[in-house]
């Protein structure tokens, strides 16, 4: 293992083969109700025996990024500088989260997913196998926020789908298996497999044959 200066491994964590961790990385980060327990008594969170993040081989994670305990995590796994992976997330191998993107936690990723920068994926969110994220883009997955109490239901990306730089998922909507979404698009609805959704409110068109492939990530 390559490992810069400052970093940071809490709980019971464990790195594969061949990884390289940027400076300022945090590895296990304890959470809101660990930091409460030792808080309560008088204990050292490094001191303090907890399951940490589990990440596999070949691994290379960026400056200042932050992976929270009770995290699981692939081989092959990048990241961009800055990235935040909060607790209860499964995460395959092949899988690409870019700069400045949050993971809220309570999140499923499969394999070969590609995540580019800026990305806000919120609690309760399932991405399949060879899904890709534009920068930007935002999922939700609270219909009224604060105004009521809902259970928070993220959006469901299907194997193969594509979501464009700048779209928005609203809450408990599924991005059918190899549908489109255009950069810029609100969707709104339920996308069909194979479609493509575009416009703001999304509309769904035919997506060109050409384009009827899964993504080569």
């Amino acid at each position: 293992m390559i490992r810069s200066e400052n970093v940071k491994i809490y709980g019971k964590s464990s790195i594969g083969k061949n990884a390289i961790i940027g400076d300022g990385v945090i590895i296990g980060h304890p959470t809101a109700n660990l930091l409460k327990i030792a808080a309560s008594s008088g204990s050292d969170i490094k001191n303090m025996d907890f399951k940490g993040a589990h990440i596999g081989d070949n691994s290379v994670i960026r400056s200042n990024s932050t992976i929270y305990s009770d995290v699981d995590i692939g081989n092959n796994f990048r990241t961009g500088h800055n990235v935040m992976v909060r607790e209860e997330t499964r995460i395959g191998n092949d899988v690409l989260i870019g700069t400045n993107t949050i993971l809220d936690g309570r999140t499923i990723i499969g394999n070969n997913v590609s995540i580019q920068g800026n990305v806000y994926i919120p609690l309760n969110v399932v991405i399949e196998d060879h899904v890709f994220i534009g920068p930007c883009a935002v999922l939700s997955n609270d219909k009224y926020p604060i105004r009521t109490k809902s259970g928070l239901k993220g959006p469901i990306l299907r194997k193969g789908a594509s979501l464009g730089a700048n779209s928005t998922i609203l809450p408990g909507i599924e991005i059918g298996t190899g549908a489109m979404v255009a950069a810029g698009a609100l969707v709104t609805k339920d996308v069909p497999p194979w479609k493509l959704a575009i416009g703001f409110p999304a509309r769904f068109k035919e997506l060109p044959e050409e384009l009827k492939i899964l993504n080569n990530i």
